[in-house]
């Protein structure tokens, strides 16, 4: 496992070392051990969570605020997905930054994305499986949504406006500059 650091502070790119042969591949997804001595944060995670999207499929950009905050440590398990997150802590040296990174079945790359940050991601193949470990679990009244199409943040998502499919809730989510005062 290599770990390596993004442009936003506290964010992480994991590479695993696959171990490949006629049967198949090995990898060691996450040890918390290694990971502390490369960033220095000590992460226990709690709960599991995965989906399955088609093409085109944009969900988040998702947060939890307060005490409620989740680190989230996301991998692809099947097809290839841009990967978004964004920096919404207002004291740190990156706020307001984003980092995107195409996390796919076959890179085995990894995205250690601490807690204070929006999350999102946008299938770019037919199928994709997203597979997340949180530090912290589920609370609805915590959930925070900043809107995918955000001028502030600039972000690319590859795909052009009328192929993206959102949820109803995703389309009503908020912009950065109305809620700022709720980070």
């Amino acid at each position: 496992m290599k770990i390596e650091a993004t442009p936003l502070q506290d964010c992480f790119v994991i590479h695993d070392t696959v171990f490949e042969d006629e049967r198949g591949y090995f990898f060691e997804s996450f040890n918390a051990k290694r990971f502390e001595s490369f960033t220095g944060i000590p992460v226990q995670f709690v709960q599991d969570n995965q989906s399955s999207s088609t093409r085109g499929v944009l969900r988040g950009l998702h947060m939890q605020t307060g005490d409620n905050a989740q680190a989230k440590l996301v991998r692809v398990l099947e097809g290839k997905v841009l990967d978004v997150a964004v920096d919404l802590r207002k004291r740190s040296s990156t706020f307001g930054n984003a980092f995107t990174i195409e996390l796919t079945a076959t890179n085995h790359k990894q995205l250690y994305i601490p807690r204070g940050f929006a999350h999102g991601f946008i299938v770019l193949s037919d199928k994709a499986t997203f597979f997340y470990k949180c530090d912290n679990f589920y609370n609805k009244e915590s959930e925070l949504g900043i809107m995918y199409d955000d001028p502030d943040l600039k972000i690319d998502w590859q795909l052009s406006k009328d192929e993206l499919i959102l949820s109803e809730k995703d389309k009503n989510n908020f912009y950065l500059a109305d809620i700022l005062h709720r980070l």
